[in-house]
């Protein structure tokens, strides 16, 4: 079996650092949207050329639907604005680490460039238990960025799931 490849990805510049903090603001804005009505809080923002063209927080309660992930939501909002099933030249922040499911709708997708805030442990599949992101047995990879927000990404999932138990 081919070694997966490593997540790390070249650090952003400075400005593009600064950058992808706002651009997780509003990810979390939207995982906080996504708490409030039940759902996991995970949010997703799909951003090209500066703009906004697609967001999301997962649905999978409202929508009793499994797909309903915040980047899957995002992707589908994404297409359906833009006209092409193609997102390159775009960027996706989500406040968790990808799932084997949205990892490969992000790739099928042709997502360049991936910023999550934290690892998810038990489901990742952008470093944590895999990496399809960045498998180089696939057509696509993307370049992927962690950390950003990662403290009050996580402390929000602690928090809903602690709530629930």
């Amino acid at each position: 079996m081919a070694e997966l490849p490593s997540t790390s990805s070249p650090q952003p510049s400075p400005e593009l650092a600064s950058i992808d903090l706002a651009w997780m603001d509003r990810a979390l804005e939207l995982a906080t949207r996504a708490e409030a009505v039940g759902e996991v809080p995970v949010g997703a923002i799909i951003v090209r050329h500066g703009d906004v063209v697609g967001s999301g927080h997962n649905r999978t309660v409202a929508d009793s639907d499994p797909t309903a992930h915040a980047e899957v939501v995002a992707i589908r909002d994404a297409t359906s604005r833009i006209g092409d099933w193609r997102l390159t030249e775009s960027t996706l922040y989500v406040s968790l680490e990808p799932c084997a499911m949205c990892a490969g709708a992000i790739v099928l997708a042709r997502i360049p460039r991936v910023v999550f805030a934290t690892p998810d442990p038990k489901a990742g599949m952008a470093g944590s238990l895999g990496n399809l992101l960045q498998d180089v047995r696939l057509n696509h990879r993307c370049e992927v960025h962690s950390g950003v927000r990662a403290d009050e990404s996580a402390t929000m999932l602690r928090a809903f799931f602690k709530a629930r138990r």
